[in-house]
């Protein structure tokens, strides 16, 4: 008896189809919301917000994947034909006390709502991964796995993953011997071992387990 092959779908790039078909309801300006970093035991999380031109079109929009997907160098090389290419292009960060006091999904929201803010236009309607913003009154829509599938979703998860990255490079000088240059705040078994041996620093998120441990008194 032959066994039966588990068939596994093809990755694909995120599409504009979302937004062509708000652009066929008389929606003009279409923002994709999305965020990074709610895992790690330091540092912000951050949101990006992206608001596409009509149709677009280019090189870049065949490089768009969800950031988780793509290496740190195809990153850093689409994020700027992305900025040229955009209409807006901002993010808006949580850092870790604010996350300590929020939780993860009201940070999320608060950083979504500041990417928001950072804009010189306000959007029409916002497309955004797996949540809404009950308390931005403009029309949404909550799409899962929205970084792989849409395509203003996927950039705004390329500026966010780009910019944090780039904090917690910064963070890395200002808090040596976590290893955050090469971790991002997340608990590999590096990271881990440091905390222990040095305890936690001012930008480690006190609400999350092993952190929680220790106090931001101690």
């Amino acid at each position: 008896m032959t066994a039966r092959r588990r068939h596994i779908p093809e990755k694909t790039n995120p599409t504009y189809q979302e937004e062509e078909t708000l652009l066929r309801q008389g929606y003009s300006l279409v923002a994709g919301l999305d965020e990074v970093g709610r895992g790690p035991l330091a540092g912000p999380l951050l949101a990006g917000v992206a608001v596409l031109p009509p149709n677009p079109t280019g090189p870049w929009v065949g490089l768009v994947r969800d950031s988780k997907q793509m290496t740190p160098a195809q990153r850093e090389t689409v994020l700027p034909q992305i900025r040229e290419a955009a209409l807006a292009l901002e993010v808006g960060a949580s850092y870790p006390h604010e996350i300590d006091e929020l939780g993860i999904v009201g940070a999320t929201r608060l950083a979504m709502r500041r990417a928001l803010d950072s804009l010189a236009l306000m959007p029409q309607f916002l497309l955004l991964d797996a949540l809404t913003l009950p308390q931005v009154p403009v029309a949404q829509k909550a799409i899962i796995r929205g970084d792989a599938s849409c395509l203003s979703i996927a950039a705004a998860s390329i500026v966010a993953k780009v910019t944090r990255d780039n904090i917690m490079r910064d963070a890395d000088l200002d808090y040596p011997g976590y290893g955050f240059a090469k971790n991002k705040g997340y608990g590999t078994l590096e990271h881990m071992r440091n905390l222990e041996r040095l305890g936690p620093c001012a930008i480690h998120r006190y609400s999350f387990a092993p952190v929680k441990r220790w106090s931001r008194a101690e």
